[in-house]
């Protein structure tokens, strides 16, 4: 069984504590990135389907 100073210890907790903040940073992006997806679809799904009602109502407009 390994024996740990307190020193050691210190640096592990230290480490793991960094670690958990760059966890932290990491999910935070990604929640932002899901958020400007998710804006994107939206946007692309709104377009579909204002194309679709123009073409269902016979008024398809040539650009």
């Amino acid at each position: 069984m390994s024996r740990y100073t307190k020193a050691d210890l210190e640096r592990i907790v230290s480490m793991q504590y960094e670690n958990l903040n760059a966890i932290h940073d990491l999910l935070s992006i990604m929640k932002h990135q899901n958020e400007l997806l998710n804006n994107a679809n939206k946007k692309l799904k709104d377009e579909i389907n204002g194309v679709k009602r123009k073409m269902y109502s016979g008024k398809i407009v040539k650009s």
